[in-house]
């Protein structure tokens, strides 16, 4: 492997590195050349929707790919729509095909693309999805990973046209410019990169399988199904509101908003345990903070939870703990803080139980609002708690706390991989770093 020894990209009065030339995207080695999706391809297409045709989606036929089903890099079809192979009949032109990158062109998802790495089968796109189908000489993997790079994506976007709906039209993608190394290096850096996609999905399997157990532990541990050794005696079933206080955070208005002083939380501030408050825009005056609100302000050891614009399924990504550093903060609408009683609930059993199904499922029943939940003290306190011995709820919660800390570890090695690739990608994919 060798290492340009400057950066490749464009700096203003300063000389090309040996070895590169500039083009419109920018600095590339020599002996790369840069082709249009046009001269890429054998197809760039669309297809059409099916309510222009008069098709309605059935239980079978078609297997039908929207923008929605198009990921950052993969083909998300756990919940599959399917038309009449009629419809797909009239879109003959764009019938999948295995290796076929998919690009969306409409919308907030322009420019995330997958490439199809199996047969589909019959299948089709909708008019938000274009397929690009690259010639047989030059590597589809390879070109696959260019419009994953950061770089590519904001080339697209660049060109998205500000319309009723942002979109960009196959004509940008016929017309746009790809950086193209010989043949043996395509492939070497679609290897390259392709392997750490493997360490990726190793990951997320691995990361997924550990929910998959924690929830199952937790079904188990929280509702008494199964003891852990050494603890016996009954459990007693209470109501939310005799085990602990909770409070929803007040109304505050925008007009109250300053640009400084006290921060306010909001349920976006709140993810998987962890408070984010660095960024947020949204502060009191220290006066209303300390003075009308200061019945609102959280205490160190609070758990905190969104109660409003989140979906069931993620209601447990909403919940953590208060700790020194995040403070000082108000609460605002939409969150609610909780303060378990002392002697009587361990406040990380709390928590457990916050980000269980033995919470979620009830809270969901009564909560109001159909996509996303809406629900508050009034809710909360209609909630039962099955509670054993305060020693026995300790020893739950530090089972299911290290099974937090080690899913934890592993998402930070997801970050990191995922970080790495990019670094790879930014490399690779403009020369700087030749692998051939």
């Amino acid at each position: 492997m060798t290492s340009a020894l400057h950066s490749p990209l464009s700096i203003i009065n300063s000389p090309l590195p040996s070895g590169y030339k500039q083009t419109e995207v920018g600095v590339i080695p020599e002996e790369w050349e840069t082709q249009s999706g046009e001269q890429l391809t054998t197809l760039i297409g669309k297809g059409a929707s099916p309510r222009w045709q008069g098709f309605e989606y059935s239980n079978r036929g078609m297997l039908f790919v929207t923008s929605e089903n198009v990921r950052d890099g993969f083909l998300d079809v756990r919940e599959p729509k399917y038309l009449p192979l009629a419809f797909h009949e009239k879109l003959k032109r764009t019938k999948l095909q295995k290796h076929d990158i998919l690009i969306n062109l409409v919308g907030a998802s322009i420019g995330r693309s997958c490439q199809l790495l199996q047969d589909l089968g019959e299948a089709n796109v909708n008019q938000a999805v274009a397929v690009f189908r690259v010639k047989g000489e030059i590597c589809s993997e390879f070109i696959a990973c260019c419009f994953q790079a950061p770089t590519t994506i904001n080339r697209i976007l660049e060109m998205q046209v500000d319309a009723a709906r942002p979109n960009v039209s196959l004509s940008d993608l016929r017309q746009f410019l790809i950086p193209l190394p010989p043949l043996p290096e395509q492939r070497a850096i679609a290897t390259a990169l392709s392997d750490v996609d493997a360490l990726l999905g190793g990951l997320d399997r691995l990361i997924a399988k550990k929910r998959d157990l924690k929830q199952a532990a937790m079904q188990q541990l929280l509702t008494g199904q199964t003891r852990l050794p050494g603890f016996t005696g009954e459990w007693e079933v209470k109501t939310m509101s005799e085990v602990c206080w909770f409070q929803e955070g007040p109304g505050v208005r925008n007009t109250q908003f300053t640009a400084s002083g006290v921060k306010l939380l909001n349920g976006t501030n709140i993810f998987r345990g962890v408070l984010n408050l660095e960024t947020t825009s949204r502060f009191i005056s220290e006066k209303e903070a300390h003075g009308a609100y200061a019945h609102f302000l959280a205490d160190e050891g609070d758990i905190v939870l969104a109660s409003s614009g989140i979906t069931i399924e993620r209601l447990h990504e909403k919940v953590a703990f208060v700790s020194a550093r995040d403070l000082p903060f108000c609460m605002n609408t939409s969150t609610i803080r909780f303060k378990p009683s002392a002697g009587i609930l361990d406040p990380k059993f709390l928590f457990q139980f916050l980000t269980s199904d033995a919470f979620k499922r009830p809270i969901g029943g009564q909560a109001t609002g159909s996509a996303q939940l809406n629900f508050g003290p009034s809710h909360v306190a209609k909630i039962n708690i099955s509670t054993p011995p305060l020693p026995e709820q300790t020893a739950i919660a530090a089972v299911l706390t290290d099974m937090d800390a080690e899913l934890a570890v592993l998402e930070q090695r997801l970050a990191k991989t995922r970080d790495l690739k990019q670094g790879m990608m930014q490399e690779l994919l403009t020369g700087k770093t030749r692998l051939v």
